[in-house]
């Protein structure tokens, strides 16, 4: 329509520290029916999250984790953490920025940062546009592993 000018976001993604409002985003992120349904990854609640990510995730000094910012706006985040001797890499991000480049964006600056490597990542085998993300960041499928009923995709990052 002529005149009309139709606003679009710029898609400005960035990585940050956590910050403590973060965590209802990312507590509301998790509850998202599509993402659970996709993730094969069980909600918890409210108080199991804020603990979890309290001393697990933030209270752990070898976990990295930085808050994904699309526009300024928190969008999701990024973890890596040990498994015994392995490196894992996890991410979750809002619904409303699947399908933009903000997750290849984000996990390409991530890889910047975290200089572990072999770096794995063991996404729900079903969740292809997860797989297909770690893939273009140059991780490679290495075989399966099961978690409780489901199978995940193993996959390794050797070298960037």
């Amino acid at each position: 329509m002529p005149g009309v000018r139709l606003a679009r976001m710029s898609d400005e993604v960035r990585l940050r520290d956590v910050e403590q409002t973060d965590l209802e985003v990312f507590f509301e992120q998790e509850h998202d029916p599509e993402a659970v349904r996709r993730s094969k990854f069980a909600p918890r609640d409210r108080e199991i999250f804020m603990t979890h990510w309290a001393t697990k995730v933030l209270g752990d000094p070898t976990v990295f984790v930085q808050t994904v910012t699309v526009d300024g706006e928190p969008a999701g985040n990024v973890v890596a953490w040990w498994e015994q001797d392995e490196r894992f890499i996890g991410y979750w991000l809002g619904r409303r920025y699947w399908g933009r480049g903000v997750g290849t964006k984000a996990l390409t600056l991530f890889l910047r940062r975290e200089k572990t490597r072999p770096l794995y990542a063991d996404p729900f085998a079903e969740n292809t546009g997860s797989v297909r993300l770690l893939e273009k960041c140059g991780f490679q499928q290495t075989g399966t592993v099961r978690h409780g009923e489901h199978e995940h995709t193993m996959l390794v990052l050797r070298d960037l």
